[in-house]
């Protein structure tokens, strides 16, 4: 192959054994487009390529990658609208005829074990450093370890009570992502230790809460699916550690500024006293 087609917000370019996707970071297209920026997907991780009839005179290509072949797709479990579907490339109906020329080199580069789930991830996932902020928090990957940093205002006393949290790799067994486009939608760190059934995300200490504006699906997908890689790439397998408390020391004093700024909002509006305000405000300038 190692010819290009070009779609809308898209351009997929056919290599020998895989296909390079590009993604427009233009201002129309998806804001998860421009988040992932190009993907390689190996032939290896595809399970099926149809073309189908769009909408407003376009033809769809649409590939369908294996199960357990891409963590940003697991990790999505079904949940992405159509327009944020990353294997969807959106054509002019005049390329249709070149689009199901590419549509049948891809059905015979498929393998014949295609229709079988993926035993290893074979998509690369989204790079870290990772951090997205939520309603009750922000979140943080360094690619061994998750964080969790609770707001003053928006986190649970349960939350609060038991601190910031740290979860080493080590001691996950997944991930659950909940979109912030429908009700309750959180991100849920799946704990190898724990044995009872997970308790509401608004209490639950390894969770942090969406909401409006807040864990956007472009920001909190790539979080999860990246968290999601590391855990089944091999750091799950080692022996469970307990989640504890951030560990005690300087505070990344960009964290600690936003966190200030968050409070004067609040003060500002009315929300918190003047006393409030003060108290916190010294608490948080002891952390640095």
């Amino acid at each position: 192959m190692g010819d290009v087609l070009a779609g809308i917000h898209a351009t997929w370019e056919f290599e020998s054994d895989s296909v390079l996707i590009r993604f427009e970071r233009g201002i129309r297209a998806p804001k998860l487009f421009q988040a992932l920026r190009e993907r390689r997907i190996p032939h290896e991780a595809l399970e099926s390529v149809s073309l189908s009839q769009g909408k407003r005179g376009t033809v769809v290509l649409h590939a369908v990658p294996r199960p357990g072949a891409d963590p940003l797709m697991d990790a999505a479990a079904g949940q992405l609208k159509e327009a944020c579907d990353p294997y969807r490339l959106v054509l002019p109906a005049e390329r249709e005829t070149l689009a199901e020329y590419y549509a049948d080199e891809l059905r015979t580069a498929l393998v014949p074990y295609a229709s079988k789930p993926a035993d290893r991830h074979l998509v690369d996932p989204p790079g870290t450093p990772l951090s997205f902020k939520a309603y009750d928090g922000r979140a943080g990957f360094d690619g061994r370890q998750v964080t969790f940093r609770w707001f003053w205002t928006g986190a649970s006393s349960e939350k609060w009570k038991a601190g910031d949290q740290t979860f080493p790799i080590t001691a996950l067994s997944g991930v659950e992502w909940r979109s912030p486009e429908v009700f309750d939608g959180h991100l849920r760190l799946l704990r190898r230790d724990a044995d009872d059934g997970p308790a509401q995300a608004d209490r639950d200490p390894a969770s942090v809460v969406f909401g409006l504006g807040y864990g956007p699906v472009h920001e909190s997908l790539p979080f999860a699916a990246a968290v999601l890689a590391a855990v089944r790439g091999g750091g799950g397998a080692s022996i469970p550690l307990q989640a504890v408390p951030v560990a005690a020391g300087r505070r990344d004093p960009a964290d600690i500024a936003e966190r200030i700024r968050h409070l004067g909002d609040l003060h500002r509006a009315g929300l918190v006293t003047d006393d409030e305000f003060t108290a916190k405000k010294a608490e948080l300038l002891a952390e640095l």
